[in-house]
């Protein structure tokens, strides 16, 4: 494995823009090395990168993931980083939870509203009842104009359909 990585190398190894690379080292993430406008990223940075990944991954904010990676210390066991990162995780399950606990009862909201809305639509063509029309004293002719101030619209109508 390489010591040294340039911002092609690790935008395609991660999938990530450009751009993204240089956002995170505008942020205090990355530190890589400069040869005139070229960037030269250690295995260190490469490291953080994994981290950021994992915790945009888990769903941590950007600021969450950068105090776990300031936590990093090679000469110990880590102890502290891991215990927050726990704390993170156990944080952003009870939250994922919660949504879902929300999204469940959502969904058995538009069920019962679908429910109800097909029982109102099928009470309405049960009730439905076409008016008579009224009959005239004489027969009507071919140049008579049929009566439409007593003839209820059609449903397309009230719909704004045109038949």
């Amino acid at each position: 494995m390489p010591s040294q990585y340039s911002i092609r190398d690790l935008s395609q190894e991660f999938g990530v823009t450009t751009r993204t690379l240089r956002f995170y080292e505008e942020k205090g993430l990355l530190a890589p090395l400069r040869d005139g406008q070229s960037r030269i990223y250690s295995a260190a940075d490469r490291a953080r990168l994994v981290l950021i990944l994992r915790g945009k991954t888990l769903g941590l904010s950007l600021e969450q993931s950068a105090d776990l990676i300031s936590m990093y210390d090679p000469a110990s066991n880590n102890k502290k980083q891991l215990e927050m990162l726990i704390d993170k995780i156990c944080a952003r399950r009870e939250q994922l939870e919660e949504q879902k606990h929300q999204l469940e009862q959502m969904i058995v909201d538009l069920d019962d509203w679908e429910r109800r809305s097909r029982m109102a639509m099928s009470k309405e063509r049960k009730d439905f009842k076409p008016r008579k029309p009224k009959a005239k004293a004489a027969k009507a002719g071919k140049d008579d104009k049929p009566d439409f101030k007593n003839t209820p619209p059609s449903k397309d109508a009230v719909n704004g359909e045109l038949s």
